[in-house]
């Protein structure tokens, strides 16, 4: 079983355990590790439509599913796949949200910040930049460990720190170009990513600048952290471990092809996707390539890692289990539509939206006594 061990960074928030996938990559370091165990094969529970295409990853908490929409919504369901809420925005949604005490985080193509009552969807503040959102919120504790910031990013430069219950902007770092992904976060630290091609390591207390570290081209998806190394791929198919103690470059791997997904890391395996329609596994240690695994469409959804198996969503419409050992394929199901969001995972829901702007959950299938 995947265990992830998290910091507690204060006593309201809630801890991801197997019933509870609260954010795009399950943790604040971007791990895209999942408590759940899960195997094969799955069987469709159910499905839902919205009004258009999504490309947002859904979050599930105390049971309930929260996915926004190109549509310009934000859908609340049940586990059974009932409507709960709707929140109607001006524009599109294709970041993540976030889930935290509560309180549902969700950044739109006009650059609105939404806070909403995950209960009743009700809005309780919102905060605007001047680009549109592309990456999903992530927080942090402030100086006095009691109350919680968002940090996102977006298309005006810029990684913007908010008060999480205000909605209060407290500071915003100002990068080289667009920032695309979601910011990792550990401890008073989050890296973030970008079009300027630069990792910036940044403090989360003051929003100067700690370091960074040229990755050559730009950076389309997020970094994720271990310990003390980060791992994070460019569009020019170089993937990169850097380590953040000593600010040097530990490997890097060329040739991969364009990386669009964020890398899921657990076990010294370090698991990432991309367009040329591959996923690979790295040694973590050395940067060796332990397997491939070729799909049928390019893979921009981020792989997640949930027990012995990684589950993976690709553009030829199609979701798999394959096994983490081996990159076996196991399992697959035919959607037909394209997939770009990554998959949330808890121990009786696999959730995933389509490009047909439908909301598909899968489960494990029952045993006959």
């Amino acid at each position: 079983m995947a265990v992830m061990i998290l910091t507690r960074y204060n006593a309201g928030a809630q801890q991801m355990s197997a019933d509870c996938w609260p954010s795009y990559r399950g943790d604040p370091r971007l791990t895209g590790v999942s408590n759940a165990v899960i195997r094969p094969p799955l069987k469709l529970l159910w499905t839902f439509k919205t009004g258009d295409g999504i490309k947002s990853s859904a979050v599930i908490w105390k049971g309930d599913i929260f996915i926004g929409c190109d549509d310009g919504c934000i859908y609340a369901l049940s586990g059974k796949g009932l409507l709960k809420w709707k929140f109607k925005a001006g524009a599109g949604f294709e970041a993540p949200p976030l889930l935290l005490n509560g309180t549902l985080y969700a950044g739109s193509l006009e650059g609105v910040i939404y806070a909403l009552n995950a209960g009743s969807g009700d809005l309780q503040w919102k905060y605007t930049t001047d680009g549109q959102v592309s990456g999903s919120c992530n927080w942090v504790q402030g100086p006095d460990k009691k109350h919680l910031r968002i940090i996102v990013g977006s298309y005006d430069f810029n990684l913007h720190c908010i008060d999480a219950l205000t909605g209060k902007g407290i500071w915003q770092y100002s990068t080289g170009n667009y920032i695309n992904g979601t910011p990792a976060v550990s401890g008073n630290l989050a890296i973030t990513g970008g079009c300027d091609g630069f990792l910036h390591l940044v403090n989360t207390q003051t929003g100067q600048l700690a370091w960074k570290f040229n990755m050559l081209t730009y950076i389309p998806a997020s970094a994720a952290i271990s310990g003390n190394r980060a791992y994070a791929g460019n569009y020019d198919g170089t993937f990169f471990c850097v380590d953040l103690q000593t600010r040097k470059e530990v490997w890097k791997a060329e040739g991969g092809g364009p990386f669009i997904a964020s890398p899921a890391l657990y076990g010294g395996k370090v698991v990432s996707a991309t367009q040329n329609k591959m996923l690979i596994c790295f040694d973590a240690l050395s940067g060796k390539v332990l397997w491939k695994f070729r799909s049928g469409g390019k893979i921009d959804a981020s792989p997640v890692i949930a027990g012995d198996y990684i589950v993976m969503a690709s553009g030829d419409g199609r979701i798999c289990l394959l096994e983490l050992e081996t990159g076996k394929e196991c399992w697959s199901y035919e959607i037909g539509s394209p997939l770009s969001g990554t998959p949330a995972v808890t121990g009786g829901l696999v959730v995933v939206g389509a490009g047909d702007g439908t909301v598909y959950a899968f489960g494990p299938v029952s045993l006959k006594k």
